[in-house]
């Protein structure tokens, strides 16, 4: 069987969980299956691997017409596969195409919904528009949707209810726990700006919209003065968003000491040192369906703090392997909570609680690293999209 994996992330270029859990699910799956991942980008020297740049004559155009040249490009070498395998909108129209060209099965991952994701029109334009449709058009011809989470799986069924209930199967993200594990160098923490002796709240993720980041800052305001605030924060999704962020941060810089702002990506080693020398992992996301920071985190040995949205109160045992904080939404498909204050407050408060108590706080990561360790294995995930590939090309 071969399976063709379409993604727009892959190895060297990966911004966020989607190509995380693409790199892998792709390193699982090879132990005893043939894949063939295509990728947008630059070429690759990792066998079995194709690289598409967008076309020359839409390298002006809008970045989702654009996103359609690589797709039609993507299809059209997906001959001779058994099955393909698309992740976010961006590759979804390439599975959709192949499916209809080559008259194979079509499965898609669902990272994220576009209905779910309305600031993407500040980016896009009138081609969120055009995300849009492909999202939906790729969904509800699907042979196989993959939510990655329970929490993901009613979204996407409220997103696109002509979907059929039964072709929709939730296998969640995982994590490496050889790549992520705690790993302690104190000179290297206070190289990147961290104090290993002082308590220290952690924050990692794109500054975009989903993510909260404007509500963790505030919260920041509340926490006693000793505790830092470690920020590591890319990747702004549009000029306004990060000059939001921007203000903010220098507002909270100016009111305490020991907010440190890490705007680079950070490679795996420093990341895990940032995150060994921290305290708590904080997700404050509006809209997050599983949340692979989260488990990076608990594989480091970090409780963590998260919004009650979405997949995350299928990660975090509250009270267990950290704090999950209430929130209510608006039901527009921003996520925005009804009482942002509120909001605030109450991420606030349960940060406060555990930083303030280091003993449960590192009891509290024990317990996340044991969790990774038992439900969010690779190994696991990979036999399970297995078993769906087999299924669709059996009945093929």
């Amino acid at each position: 069987m071969r399976v063709d994996l379409l993604t727009r992330e892959y190895p060297p270029d990966i911004y966020g969980g989607a190509g995380v859990h693409v790199t892998e699910l792709v390193r699982a799956l090879r132990a005893d299956t043939e894949v063939v991942v295509r990728a947008f980008g630059e070429p690759r020297d990792e066998p079995d691997t194709a690289s598409y740049r967008v076309p020359a004559e839409l390298r002006e155009a809008n970045g989702a017409i654009a996103t359609l040249g690589v797709d039609l490009q993507m299809a059209q070498d997906c001959g001779g596969a058994d099955i393909v395998h698309s992740h976010t909108w961006y590759a979804n129209g390439a599975g959709h195409l192949a499916k209809l060209l080559h008259g194979v099965p079509h499965v898609v991952t669902a990272h994220s919904l576009e209905p779910l994701r309305p600031w993407k029109a500040e980016q896009l334009g009138g081609g969120y528009r055009v995300s849009s449709w492909i999202e939906k058009t790729a969904f509800e011809a699907a042979d196989t949707v993959i939510a990655v989470s329970d929490g993901m799986r009613r979204d996407i069924l409220a997103s696109y209810p002509a979907l059929d209930p039964t072709k929709v199967v939730t296998i969640y993200n995982g994590i490496d726990l050889e790549r992520w594990q705690p790993l302690r160098d104190d000179d290297r923490a206070r190289a990147l700006g961290i104090d290993p002796e002082r308590p220290a709240v952690i924050f990692v993720g794109r500054i975009t919209r989903q993510k909260g980041l404007p509500y963790l800052l505030r919260a920041a305001r509340m926490l006693p003065p000793e505790v830092q605030v470690i920020l590591c924060a890319g990747a702004p999704d549009t000029p306004e968003i990060l000059a939001e962020v921007t203000g903010l941060v220098e507002q909270l810089q100016s009111e305490r000491d020991g907010v440190v702002w890490i705007d680079r990506l950070l490679p795996n080693d420093e990341l895990r040192i940032a995150l060994t020398a921290s305290t708590v992992f904080v997700c404050p996301s509006i809209y997050e369906p599983l949340g692979i920071v989260n488990l990076e985190a608990m594989a480091c040995g970090l409780p963590v703090v998260g919004t009650a949205t979405g997949g995350i109160p299928e990660v975090i045992v509250d009270g267990v392997t950290g704090r999950l904080v209430p929130i209510q939404q608006l039901q527009d498909g921003t996520g925005t909570p009804t009482d942002p204050d509120a909001f605030v407050a109450d991420l606030a408060a349960a940060l406060t609680e555990v930083v303030s108590d280091p003993a449960r706080a590192a009891e509290m990561g024990r317990a996340g690293r044991e969790r990774a360790e038992t439900s969010f294995s690779w190994a696991a995930i990979a036999e399970q999209t297995l078993d769906v590939y087999r299924s669709l090309v059996s009945r093929h």
